[in-house]
C-alpha cells in the first residue's frame, strides 16, 4: 500500500527537533507569524487545559453545539489509529488532500528552522480552522497550559480547567500547585474560565491566577452543581435547574466532565435541547470503550472486551469506580505503559476490582515500559500478575481460564491506538 502523503510529511516534521517535549512559545510565534498569524482569524475559541477529562469535555461541548446546529472546529492530541483525527474542520475530520496541504505549507514556511512535531502540526491545525468557517473552535490543551503550542489566542471567548492532578512532573512541576500554575496559564485578562472540580491546593492557584487577570471564574461547588440523583444527572447554576439522562460515556467521573460540559454551554447561551445532547451523543474512543466488531472481538465471542487509554492515578480511581459498579464478572486486565507513568498510582486502585492483569510492552514504542516492570508493579500493588508477548496472546490466555470474562486493555493511548488500529 502507498504511504499516504500526509504520512511521508509528518515523518519530515519528526526530524526538525530532537527533543519530544521542549515548552517555549518562540517557535510557534515565528512559524505563525510566517503563516500570516492564522491563530487570529480563527471563530471564537474554547481553550480547554487540565490533567484528565479534556477529551471527554470537548467531546460534550461539541456534541451538544452541533445537535443545535452550529459548526465547530476540534484540535486534540494524541490521534489514535490516524493523525487526521486531531483535526476537526466543521464536525468532519480533515480529509488527506487538506491535511496534505497544510503540512506541506507549514513545513515551507518553518524553513527548516527547530521546531517540535507538536507546535508544526498545531500550526498546520490552527491554519486549516482559520481559512474553514465555523461558529466556534474548541482547543484541547497538549500538556499543561502555559507554554503549550495551543496557548497562541489572545482572546478565546472561554476557557475550561478539568480536574487538575499530578501528572507529567518532569515537565510541570512536582507539586500539585506548580502543575494547577501551569495549567491556569491558559487563563486570559477578562475571559471566563470554567473551572471543573479540583484540589484545594490546585483551586488556590487557580483562583489567584484569575484575579490577577480579572477574569471571571465559574467555579464547580460554587457557581455550579452537578450529581447523580434517582439515575438522572442534575446540573444547576444560577440560570436553573437541568434534570437530564445519564452521561453516554461510562463512569462516575463523566458527570463531573458533562458539569463542565454543561456550564460551558450554558455560558454560551445554549439550550436545554443542547444540554440534553452534550451527555447522551457524545462519543470518545477508547474511555471505557466497549469494543463490539473487529478481529479481537471475534477471538473471543463470549467475552466483553473494553479499552481506555487513561494512565495516571486519577485514570486508575475512575476505572476502578467503572469496574465496581458494574455487574458482578471476574475482570481481567491486559495492561501496557509508559516508563514515564507512575505505574503503582495507577495501578492500586484498581487491584481490589481485578482478578488478574497481563502485562504487555507497547508495540513500536520506544519508552514503553517492559511488560516484565508492569507486572511486577502490579504484584507490588497486590494484583495477580503475568506476562504476555503481545495482547492477543494475553486475551487467549485469559480465554483460558474463562472464556466469558470481562478483559480491560488499558494503561496507554499508544497501546489504545494500536488496538484500534488493528482491530478496525
Amino acid at each position: 500500500m502507498t504511504q499516504p502523503a500526509s504520512d511521508v510529511i509528518l515523518e519530515r516534521m519528526m526530524a526538525l527537533h530532537p527533543k519530544v517535549m521542549d515548552l517555549v512559545l518562540d517557535r510557534m510565534w515565528r512559524l505563525l507569524n510566517a503563516l500570516g498569524n492564522p491563530e487570529r482569524d480563527l471563530p471564537p475559541v474554547i481553550h480547554i487545559a487540565g490533567t484528565n477529562g479534556k477529551g471527554s469535555t470537548q467531546a460534550m461541548i461539541r456534541a451538544g453545539l452541533e445537535a443545535v446546529g452550529k459548526s465547530v472546529h476540534a484540535y486534540t492530541s494524541p490521534h489514535l489509529a490516524r493523525f487526521h483525527e486531531r483535526i476537526r474542520l466543521a464536525g468532519e475530520l480533515i480529509d488527506e488532500d487538506a491535511l496534505t496541504a497544510v503540512l506541506d505549507e507549514c513545513y515551507a514556511a518553518n524553513g527548516g528552522e527547530t521546531i517540535t512535531y507538536f507546535e508544526i502540526t498545531t500550526c498546520a491545525a490552527l491554519l486549516a480552522f482559520a481559512r474553514t468557517p465555523a461558529d466556534y473552535t474548541l482547543l484541547e490543551v497538549g500538556l499543561g497550559g502555559r507554554l503549550d503550542a495551543t496557548n497562541v489566542v489572545d482572546k478565546p471567548a472561554l476557557s475550561i480547567i478539568t480536574p487538575v492532578s499530578v501528572d507529567h512532573q518532569q515537565f510541570l512541576g512536582e507539586t500539585l500547585a506548580e502543575i494547577a500554575s501551569e495549567k491556569a496559564g491558559i487563563i486570559k485578562r477578562g475571559v471566563p474560565c470554567v473551572v471543573g472540580p479540583q484540589e484545594e491546593a490546585g483551586l488556590d492557584v487557580i483562583e489567584a491566577v484569575a484575579a490577577k487577570n480579572a477574569a471571571p471564574l465559574l467555579v464547580y461547588g460554587q457557581h455550579w452543581h452537578v450529581a447523580l440523583e434517582a439515575g438522572r444527572l442534575v446540573y444547576q447554576d444560577d440560570t436553573g435547574l437541568l434534570d437530564l439522562p445519564l452521561p453516554n460515556l461510562p463512569g462516575a467521573h463523566q458527570v463531573m466532565n458533562a458539569g463542565a460540559a454543561l456550564a460551558a454551554l450554558r455560558h454560551l447561551g445554549c439550550d436545554e435541547a443542547a444540554c440534553e445532547a452534550a451527555v447522551t451523543q457524545a462519543f470518545w474512543p477508547a474511555r471505557m470503550q466497549r469494543l463490539k466488531a473487529g478481529p479481537l472481538v471475534e477471538t473471543a465471542p463470549q467475552a466483553e472486551l473494553w479499552l481506555d487509554g487513561g494512565h495516571n492515578p486519577a485514570a486508575g480511581e475512575a476505572i476502578a469506580q467503572v469496574l465496581a459498579s458494574g455487574a458482578a464478572r471476574p475482570t481481567y486486565l491486559i495492561c501496557g505503559m509508559l516508563n514515564t507513568k507512575d505505574i503503582a498510582g495507577y495501578l492500586r486502585p484498581m487491584a481490589p476490582q481485578t482478578e488478574a492483569l497481563y502485562a504487555v510492552s507497547i508495540p513500536g514504542e520506544m519508552n514503553t515500559l517492559p511488560a516484565a516492570q508492569t507486572a511486577q508493579n502490579a504484584r507490588e500493588v497486590g494484583m495477580q500478575a503475568h506476562e504476555a508477548d503481545s495482547v492477543e496472546a494475553a486475551l487467549e490466555m485469559i480465554l483460558q481460564k474463562d472464556p466469558a470474562a470481562k478483559v480491560l486493555i488499558c494503561g496507554s493511548l499508544y497501546l489504545a491506538g494500536n488496538i484500534l488500529r488493528k482491530n478496525s
